[in-house]
């Protein structure tokens, strides 16, 4: 099991003290959180991609190459690149570049965004967003896979004779997850290619992205990947936590009330009883996401949200330290005693190198005519 945090990059004011962070302010505390992710032993940091305010990821290969320098062994993702609106020819080579600088800790997960206003800033229309889902991925998955390409599309110009540079580390590129909300089309593509689908599981209930993540097992067995409960999902999370419960619901309530997403709705209350937001202990906190089994069946990675709705960086950080002594152990020891042995573990860079080199071996010699 892959154990970490992503980031939506929101830069909210603070509801208690009034202040709202500054962008390099919020672009630091992303380094500063990723460097402890690594400190406490969890294995994963992700960021979001946007291009508006109140946001500041607009480029996350840029914030993922500079964390990179400064850690050794998690892995570098995103929590959503857009397959709709950036070109898969900068696609490709920003995140082969990315993987050469890290030593391939690096994957990534693509989604269409939700953010109407962003597709005609890069001149396309939220229209054809699963079209160009569909176009656009195609073309992406040929410049990894091929050294020439030739393609010709609905969206974009023509590819005579071209080659992604620099080239995926190793020859394998880099992992990608298929993001979605909402959008059974998404979890068909990530079936198709053998891909892994990500859940976000933040904001509505267990119930819809059951069937989300059913249809995706399902399809990834009839495009003959492997067995259903064999398929690569990863899932979201929130949490607040302190070691007396009643002072995490206190202490996180004036944000939970007055977050951009899901403040002034629903009360704290109700959210976490309907929703995998837990606010509490420790013990609460790993109670809850053990609970994630039951419901979606083994899964690869889990990934929480916790930098978020004007919370301080010192906040943070002290969450990330609880977690990592109160329920990291215990969380990956019981995701590892209760995972089958013929369930993949979470995927990583030596290990579909190792994967390529085997299949390699194993194919058929070629026959001289």
């Amino acid at each position: 099991m892959q154990i970490g945090v992503f980031s939506v990059s929101d830069i909210t004011r603070d509801p208690v003290t009034g202040r709202i962070p500054t962008e390099g302010e919020r672009i630091k505390a992303a380094v500063a959180i990723a460097k402890k992710v690594e400190e406490i032993g969890m294995d994963v940091y992700a960021t979001g991609e946007h291009h508006n305010p109140p946001f500041y990821a607009s480029s996350p290969t840029t914030l993922l190459g500079y964390i990179a320098a400064q850690t050794d062994r998690i892995i570098l993702s995103t929590a959503t690149t857009l397959i709709t609106t950036n070109d898969p020819v900068k696609i490709a080579e920003d995140f082969a570049m990315l993987q050469h600088l890290a030593d391939g800790r690096v994957d990534l997960v693509l989604g269409r965004g939700n953010t109407a206003p962003v597709y005609p800033w890069f001149g396309k229309n939220m229209q054809d967003s699963v079209e160009l889902t569909v176009e656009n991925y195609n073309l992406l998955r040929q410049l990894w896979d091929k050294e020439t390409v030739n393609w010709e599309g609905k969206f974009r110009t023509p590819l005579r004779n071209f080659t992604a540079t620099p080239r995926p580390l190793d020859g394998v590129a880099p992992f990608v997850w298929h993001g979605s909300i909402r959008t059974p089309q998404v979890a068909e593509i990530a079936a198709y290619f053998g891909d892994g689908f990500f859940a976000n599981n933040i904001f509505w209930p267990k119930e819809h992205y059951m069937q989300l993540i059913s249809l995706y097992r399902e399809r990834y067995e009839h495009y003959g990947h492997g067995r259903a409960d064999q398929a690569i999902v990863g899932l979201g999370g929130q949490f607040f936590m302190r070691k007396n419960s009643q002072d995490a619901v206190n202490e996180f309530r004036p944000y939970f009330d007055n977050a951009p997403v899901y403040g002034h709705g629903p009360s704290m209350e109700d959210f976490t009883a309907q929703t995998p937001l837990t606010v509490g202990s420790p013990q609460e906190v790993l109670e809850k996401t053990l609970s994630f089994q039951e419901y979606f069946g083994d899964f690869q990675r889990q990934l929480f949200l916790i930098d978020h709705a004007g919370l301080p960086l010192k906040t943070v950080l002290e969450q990330l330290d609880l977690f990592g002594e109160y329920v990291l152990p215990e969380l990956r020891r019981e995701f590892d005693a209760r995972r089958p042995a013929d369930v993949p573990e979470g995927p990583t860079h030596a290990a579909r190198v190792a994967a390529a080199q085997m299949s390699s071996r194993s194919a058929p010699a070629p026959t001289l005519q």
